[in-house]
């Protein structure tokens, strides 16, 4: 007899994204031209932001790329590689289907000749650009 997975087994994409970010340390960057201040504010903003609103972005089709991505050898210095909150690093109030609302800015997924990096948590582990 053949067993299939319920939707309530299948893990939780916010619970392993904020899981994910919350493995590395909010007081050493994982990138070598990130300041600590400004990781930390990232750091801190990515966490609420998959408490807040991790379930409703995944529901939508956001993924961690589009949310988390760091170029791979160079980090944020490449933001044409960055996930949207690994360059704004202000409070999240909103996800729609293409954008994310931050307190005074707005970041797109859709923006022409994007391409993803991989996210953060993936980079830190590889050593990052060091």
């Amino acid at each position: 007899m053949a067993s299939s997975f319920a939707p309530t087994m299948l893990p939780d994409a916010a619970a392993l994204w904020r899981s994910a970010l919350e493995d590395l340390s909010e007081h050493a960057s994982p990138c070598r031209y990130l300041l600590p201040a400004r990781w930390t504010a990232l750091r801190a903003n990515a966490v609420v932001f998959c408490e807040q609103f991790g379930a409703e972005a995944h529901r939508l089709g956001w993924t961690a790329p589009e949310l988390f991505a760091v170029h791979p050898e160079h980090g944020t210095l490449r933001v044409d590689y960055c996930g949207v909150l690994m360059v704004v690093s202000e409070p999240v109030r909103g996800v729609a289907v293409q954008r994310i609302l931050f307190e005074r800015l707005t970041g797109y997924r859709n923006k022409v000749g994007q391409q993803w990096g991989i996210p953060v948590w993936e980079f830190a582990k590889r050593g990052g650009g060091r």
